[in-house]
């Protein structure tokens, strides 16, 4: 019998995607066949041809389950779903259909099947179809993920637990992710203490890793919609810091931190230059990952020569000031994808060294006697 897991989570960019690629990465060891499926797909792209959504497109990637692509996604919303919803032109049981058809066709063939919601619990009430009532339909226990606090954990997991006792599924555990390392075990004591009376466990998930949320250049390219220049070999360095090239010359060399994207405007050319020297300097190498280049002013014609020749990768853009690019970059949260090579390597390393796989198993065991 297939072991199902449906991942919920009690907002947005709690870790519900890390999660699912982690727990699929454990699995594998131990399960000959797997399975990954997102029944509501809010975020589309195209994968061999198929229109299918962005996380189940990754999971096909790095753990090869492109034959089962199409399965994997069988309802992709769009901007204009909700109308359609409302208006009666996407109808609820049509989508039902959809659904239960493809995860009935992944449980003939998998051992192992993890099924992941979108966003909150109640995302997808508006056509009828929220992550608590798909897991009804898909007769799935629940995971869910949560943030790594104490108060307002407790607080949205109760809020977000209501719906699925409504819809009379069943909440096996909680997993607490994104811990401060140094609260780990206060804040996991608490927790557990707080949902002692609750029918779920309450399973530690990894410590706080900005790296994971970090962007990397070719993210930034892509959020700014921007060509980038230069040394595109280096697109998928993850940016750990941001800084703005307000400050002298020196001044800005002196405070370059670890795996930085500089923001610079087009009329400082004396700190152009000076970055794209230094960038051949290894030890500056690791510090500068690249620039973002604002400003209405063209670039000096000798500034963009050395540019150019120091291979330094850059955006250019004239559209948008130090303050929106520093507010769009920052805030940006950042999503994996199959390229992302070294952040997911980092997720399979911590899940082969700080989550308990076999606890969370026997969890979701139906033959003993959970369901």
């Amino acid at each position: 019998m297939t072991r199902k897991i449906f991942i919920a989570a009690t907002g947005q960019n709690i870790g519900k995607t890390t999660t699912s690629l982690f727990l699929l990465h454990l699995a594998r060891k131990k399960y000959d066949r797997l399975g990954f499926i997102k029944p509501l797909g809010p975020k589309p792209a195209v994968m061999n041809g198929i229109e299918v959504d962005k996380d189940a497109a990754l999971m096909a990637q790095v753990f090869g389950l492109a034959k089962d692509l199409p399965l994997m996604s069988p309802v992709v919303l769009h901007p204009d779903s909700t109308r359609k919803a409302i208006d009666g032109e996407l109808p609820a049981d049509e989508l039902q259909r959809r659904i239960l058809a493809a995860c009935a066709e992944l449980e003939k063939t998998c051992d192992f099947l993890i099924i992941e919601g979108s966003g909150h619990v109640g995302v997808g009430s508006v056509i009828g179809m929220s992550n608590a009532r798909i897991a009804r339909m898909l007769d799935a226990p629940v995971l869910m993920v949560t943030g790594g606090g104490i108060g307002n954990v407790v607080d949205s997991v109760h809020a977000n637990l209501a719906l699925f006792e409504k819809e009379g599924v069943e909440v096996r555990a909680i997993l607490a992710n994104k811990l401060i390392p140094e609260k780990r075990e206060r804040t996991l004591d608490y927790l557990r203490r707080a949902f002692a009376p609750e029918p779920f466990q309450v399973l530690s998930g990894f410590d706080y890793q900005p790296i994971l949320a970090n962007p990397t250049l070719h993210r930034v390219s892509v959020l700014l919609d921007l060509p980038l220049h230069g040394n595109t070999h280096d697109a998928r360095r993850i940016i750990n810091h941001v800084q703005i090239g307000a400050a002298s010359t020196q001044r800005v060399a002196e405070l370059l931190k670890d795996s930085s994207l500089l923001i610079v405007t087009s009329s400082r050319d004396e700190l152009l230059v000076t970055l794209a020297n230094l960038y051949h300097i290894p030890e500056y190498r690791k510090k500068i990952v690249g620039l973002v280049i604002p400003g209405i002013i063209p670039v000096g014609n000798i500034t963009q020569q050395i540019l150019d020749r120091s291979n330094i990768p850059y955006l250019r853009t004239q559209s948008h000031t130090t303050a929106e690019l520093h507010r769009l970059i920052t805030e940006d949260v950042s999503k994996l994808t199959a390229e992302d090579t070294e952040k997911i390597t980092l997720v399979q390393n911590l899940a082969d060294t700080a989550f308990d796989f076999d606890t969370l198993d026997a969890l979701f065991d139906r033959s003993a006697g959970h369901l």
